[in-house]
Order: C-alpha cells, then sequence, then structure tokens
C-alpha cells in the first residue's frame, strides 16, 4: 500500500458505510479497515513497526493502571443530530466506558460493523505520514462528538497532547475543538486526568 492515504470525498446522499465497504475491497489484498472524516472516505498508510510497537506499548500502560476495557482495532459510528452518518473512526486506541451491551451489539449490527462512539471515554491517535489527519479532522471529529479525553502522539511535530474539555460551539462540527492541552515533548511523561495513568513516551522518543 501506498505510504500515503487515499481519500475518497462521498457523494451526497450516499451511505458512507458503502463507500468504505468498496474502498476496502479496493485495496485488496492488504487487510485494512477505512475510515470516514468531515465528508471524505480515507484509506490510512499502512502504519510501520514503531507506530504499532510504541501504540501497544501504551495500551499496555492503561492495563497495567487497571483499565481492562483499553483496546485497539473497533471501529465507532459518529452520528449527526438528524441521524446521518457523521464520521467513522478506528482509533489507534482507545478506552471503554463500558463492556458491549446486547444494545450495543445490535446497534454495531445494525450500522454493519461500527459501535456507538458513546461507548469510548478515552480515544488515542499516534500519527503516521498522515499526521493532518490526527491533528486537523480526527481532532474536530472527537471533540464534536464530546469524547472526553484525546491522546494524540504527534511523531511529526515530537509532541504528546492530551486534550480535554471538547467544545462545540455552534452546530458545525468542523467548529469543534478542545478547550484544554496538556502538552509534553516525546520521550516525557504525559500527565492524563484521573483515573489515567501519566503515560510514558518514551517508547516514541527519537521519532
Amino acid at each position: 500500500m501506498s505510504a500515503e492515504p487515499i481519500m475518497e470525498p462521498v457523494r451526497p446522499q450516499a451511505d458512507p458505510i458503502d463507500l468504505l465497504i468498496a474502498l476496502e475491497k479496493a485495496a485488496s489484498p492488504m487487510p485494512i479497515r477505512a475510515e470516514f472524516v468531515e465528508g471524505t472516505g480515507y484509506v490510512p498508510p499502512q502504519p510501520e513497526h514503531r507506530h504499532n510497537a510504541g501504540a501497544v506499548k501504551l495500551i499496555v500502560q492503561f492495563h497495567l493502571a487497571g483499565l481492562d476495557l483499553a483496546g485497539v482495532n473497533d471501529g465507532f459510528r459518529v452520528p449527526h443530530p438528524d441521524g446521518r452518518t457523521m464520521a467513522l473512526v478506528v482509533p489507534d486506541f482507545y478506552v471503554c466506558r463500558r463492556t458491549p451491551t446486547e444494545l450495543d451489539e445490535s446497534y454495531r449490527r445494525a450500522h454493519r460493523g461500527w459501535y456507538p462512539i458513546d461507548m469510548i471515554a478515552l480515544v488515542g491517535e499516534v500519527t503516521s505520514t498522515n499526521h493532518e489527519t490526527d491533528t486537523g479532522p480526527k481532532f474536530r471529529t472527537y471533540a464534536a462528538a464530546g469524547v472526553p479525553v484525546y491522546v494524540l502522539i504527534n511523531r511529526h511535530s515530537k509532541t504528546a497532547h492530551c486534550y480535554t474539555d471538547p467544545v462545540l460551539p455552534g452546530d458545525d462540527p468542523t467548529e469543534a475543538y478542545y478547550k484544554t492541552d496538556e502538552k509534553v515533548s516525546l520521550g516525557d511523561p504525559l500527565p492524563l486526568p484521573a483515573p489515567y495513568p501519566t503515560l510514558d513516551t518514551a517508547p516514541f522518543r527519537g521519532d
């Protein structure tokens, strides 16, 4: 797969889930999970070893702190207030509020593989070559969805961020943002709000 993400704007009135299914089929035989953010379908670049190894080490830190609902690979749907799909995201890591309930599983079946975003208490991304997606569209999308904590490992700027206090100032989700940004250099400890641990970002030192 190309090192650059493949992007495809969704047609008006089209179902974003259908778009992503088509993108995933087009990318075969490479296993991928496409995403839909701010009206565009993305086939993300295939992450390299340091990206994946660093993300796993962060997830282990959550588990060691007793947060057993930290995970990877699940996809989540962000709805518009009118019921349309606003975004379909597959975070690099996350901490859920709950184990999926029967209602959550029914939602996933109805939306063909996507859980409700309100399951997420903390979401995290580790940038690859498509760092603009994590720092722009995904930043705004997670804030618009009201995800309380967004952890961003920005290997492009060599900084780690803990974003909190999401704000949606109007009806336009592209205006959403996080009011608070706890920022450190990669390699330094990143404080997170309770009940989360302070994250050791040393696995990304030198990126």
